[in-house]
């Protein structure tokens, strides 16, 4: 599948802001199913400076400021990207158990990043109550993905997806006792749950196809940012679930960046000089091109 992404993002200020530091996070990254054919930004007023690298986790970053005094920002993100499913069927993986006591030990490149998911970050903390929610699902000796897929279908039942109810700062607590939210927060409650339990996984942002094919229903979170959860299987590698829409992903999730949580991957962020208070309008589309 071959898909053209637009992420426009507009900042309204209502005082003038003399100076704009900012950080982006709109080019999507290259995975082992999806490749980036090209991204173009536009960046309104145009930076003085602009860099581009690679963070700790591999997403593309961009770096800009902008001199010149302003009003209004605009920012947009056009990518084109070519999706290859994963192979059809549930690949088979290790008991959950067993592959949290052998990421101890193990010290290869791809179980030293996996163990590094096991640990608290700043917006998905461990603690009992998560490992008792995810639980249920774990008997020892269980294939992690069944688990996982478990899991991952009691969230989608137990809570409500209601945009409004929460913000970027909502605890997962909150969340896990209020029974509502957004894609975020599942992701967020997924993860605690997971890492509550010893295991690894890592929270992903990206966008889903606004006009899925003839016979699919339309996924809820489609026209903006989704995120969702990757865990480490093993032999099986990364297998990514969507809590929000309780599947596992195939064609029609685009990947744009993957971290602990939201903190490390949002969009947009940095520090502006002036501006009082200030509106933002996001849109996002995501147009099949061919298949």
């Amino acid at each position: 599948m071959r898909y053209r992404v637009t992420h426009e993002t507009v900042y309204e200020y209502e005082e003038l802001v003399s100076i704009a530091h900012n950080e982006l996070r709109l080019e999507p990254r290259e995975t082992e199913r999806q490749e980036r054919l090209g991204t173009a930004l536009r960046i309104e007023p145009m930076p003085r400076a602009t860099t581009t690298e690679r963070d700790y986790f591999g997403n593309p970053a961009h770096f800009f400021t902008v001199e010149d005094p302003h009003h209004r920002m605009v920012l947009v993100a056009q990518s084109e990207l070519e999706i290859r499913a994963p192979a059809e069927g549930q690949p088979e993986t290790p008991a959950w158990n067993e592959l949290r006591e052998s990421l101890r030990g193990e010290l290869a490149a791809t179980g030293l990043a996996a163990f590094e998911m096991c640990f608290p970050s700043p917006l998905v903390p461990l603690a009992r109550e998560f490992a008792d929610y995810g639980a249920p699902f774990f008997a020892t000796g269980r294939p992690i993905l069944d688990g996982v897929l478990d899991l991952t279908h009691r969230i989608h039942t137990d809570f409500a997806y209601r945009p409004g109810a929460t913000s970027v700062t909502t605890p997962v607590r909150d969340v896990l006792a209020a029974r509502e939210g957004v894609c975020q927060d599942f992701a967020h409650l997924e993860l605690a749950c997971l890492r509550s339990l010893g295991l690894p996984a890592r929270y992903v942002s990206g966008y889903l196809h606004t006009q899925p094919a003839e016979g699919r229903e339309r996924l809820v979170g489609a026209d903006a940012s989704h995120a969702w959860v990757s865990v480490y299987c093993g032999p099986a590698g990364w297998i990514d679930v969507d809590p929000t829409n309780d599947l596992v992903v195939r064609d029609q999730h685009l990947t744009l960046a993957w971290g602990r949580d939201y903190g490390d991957v949002s969009p947009i962020k940095g520090v502006i000089l002036g501006g009082g208070g200030h509106t933002v309008e996001v849109g996002v589309d995501v147009a099949l091109i061919a298949s």
